[in-house]
């Protein structure tokens, strides 16, 4: 499997919510000081991870839709930032609140909880969705039936990224797919080996992507397809595949999430279907915080 840096003109081109408060007066109880409220200790700042990510998109989104949040703002870094603040506040048994999603290995290592979310601004249940170019179909069809036959759960993504934190993704996605050939063999019914043809997945650089697009490839390769990987930003990725620079993604988080971008190119893009479902966006607090919903945040004044 190779990792193209460059894709063309067009390619060239993580989450921590430090939310916090609440709204009816509770105290944080594991803070030094007991009389001050969560969103005080996180001084009504919402850190997120990339600015061009679904995720950072849909807090803004929740941002104006909650009325006690007003005064709240959202501090765009990186997923690796995030998951760094995370453990250090964990570490200190401090509030935090992040801009989380799952699959991902963080509620492996950590007792998480997601905040309710009465207006449904992040969204509900949601689904990884596999996108093709046009035409893709057509000029490679046992490769579009391998890709359309691929999916897989939530368990088997997160046990791919948890493993990684000890290796890689490729080397995790070796392993998984080692002790899940018969599952790879289904995807693979009903098709032919090719000679070396070329395919092109276009990824995002977060783990979860990039656990899917590993293994597919390697699915890929099991059949004779040479598969390069090119990560890239959300919206990259959507104009990649339908400008046909790229012929597909495993990465599409739909409904919500990245339901704009997939809109503003659907015309010129091919939808798969799932490769996964359960995924889900949400504001997430570590267990031992004393705060169930949203809505109990409270306005900066």
């Amino acid at each position: 499997m190779k990792n193209n840096k460059k894709l063309g003109a067009t390619l060239g081109l993580s989450a921590i919510l430090l939310l916090a408060a609440c709204g009816n007066g509770e105290q944080i109880g594991n803070s030094t000081n007991d009389t001050q409220t969560i969103s005080e200790a996180v001084d009504y700042t919402i850190v997120g991870i990339e600015p061009g990510a679904g995720i950072t998109q849909a807090t803004d989104n929740m941002l104006k839709t909650y009325e006690n949040l007003a005064g709240w703002e959202q501090e765009t870094s990186s997923t690796a930032g995030m998951l760094t603040q995370l453990d250090q506040a964990i570490r200190n048994e401090k509030p935090i609140l992040i801009t989380g999603w799952s699959p991902h290995y963080k509620f492996t290592q950590h007792d998480l909880k997601y905040l309710e979310d009465p207006e449904g601004a992040m969204g509900g249940e949601e689904s990884l969705h596999t996108i093709a170019r046009k035409g893709f179909k057509e000029e490679m069809p046992n490769a579009y039936q391998i890709l359309d036959n691929f999916y897989w759960e939530v368990e088997d993504m997160e046990t791919v990224m948890y493993e990684a934190l000890d290796s890689s993704i490729e080397e995790a996605a070796t392993n998984w797919v080692e002790n899940n050939q018969e599952t790879v063999d289904g995807w693979l019914e009903g098709t032919e080996k090719v000679d070396g043809e070329q395919i092109e997945i276009v990824s995002l650089p977060w783990d979860t992507e990039r656990a899917s697009s590993a293994v597919a490839s390697i699915a890929l390769e099991q059949q004779g397809y040479e598969v390069s990987i090119t990560d890239v930003d959300v919206a990259v990725m959507f104009e990649a595949i339908a400008n046909g620079e790229g012929d597909v993604s495993l990465g599409a988080w739909l409904p919500v999430t990245h339901g704009s971008f997939f809109e503003n190119n659907e015309e010129d893009i091919e939808d798969l279907g799932p490769n996964l479902d359960g995924a889900r966006l949400g504001i997430v607090v570590p267990e031992y915080m004393d705060i169930d919903s949203i809505e109990d945040l409270e306005p900066k004044e």
